[in-house]
């Protein structure tokens, strides 16, 4: 749990955010703690289905992957295999889609920037039901303010991935031109109507994830 003082600032824009996200159709539940997401996103997927996975560090943090390894579930898992484009290319058919998001703005937009793009992809288009996991430390100002967050993380993704990138020496952004870049592909979700039942969003009053 992070200090009390950052805590309070957490539990106050999380508990607003959610009302916004609801607004615009994304299903959110606010919880307080780490420990309360990990047990409500467990109670929101049935077994026997599909699951597929984007990568994120909340989701590890969760500590659910263990669980559907294990659980009378079809898990396509992206981080047991030898193939991973041909995983990304299932989990497009996924009865459900689990992922994190890069940040959400205070107008409710969700803002993503993946390597490959099957994250951004999945969350837009494809599986039944996606359901996204969000600390209150991803809430930014404006979609502006939400790239300019991922610009921030992304040497920090890089070097958890092994990617060699110029990003991974100096500490920054560095625009840079190679195939493991991890700022290839945007996605901006502006609201959830278009299928009502198809998002779901967890937002943790604290930090998670990068």
């Amino acid at each position: 749990m992070s200090n009390p003082i950052k805590k309070w600032r957490y539990e106050a824009i999380g508990k607003s955010i959610t009302k916004t996200l609801n607004e615009k159709g994304f299903n959110a539940v606010y919880v307080d703690t780490v420990e309360e997401a990990r047990e409500l996103l467990l109670s929101m997927v049935p077994e026997g289905v599909s699951i597929g996975l984007g990568g994120s560090v909340t989701l590890n943090q969760l500590d659910v992957i263990d669980h559907f390894r294990k659980g009378n579930y079809d898990l396509i898992d992206r981080y047991q295999c030898e193939d991973h484009v041909q995983k990304y290319h299932e989990a497009l058919s996924a009865d459900y889609f689990l992922t994190g998001t890069n940040a959400i703005t205070l107008n409710g937009e969700l803002v993503n920037m993946d390597c490959s793009g099957n994250r951004v992809a999945a969350m837009i288009f494809g599986p039944k039901h996606v359901i996204i996991v969000a600390g209150a430390n991803k809430i930014v100002k404006n979609i502006d303010e939400a790239i300019a967050r991922i610009k921030t993380i992304a040497p920090l993704n890089s070097k958890r991935n092994g990617h060699d990138t110029p990003c991974t020496l100096s500490g920054y952004c560095e625009d840079c031109r190679t195939r493991k870049r991890m700022c290839n592909y945007l996605g901006v979700i502006y609201d959830g109507w278009k299928e009502p039942d198809r998002f779901r969003m967890i937002i943790i009053g604290d930090e998670a994830g990068l």
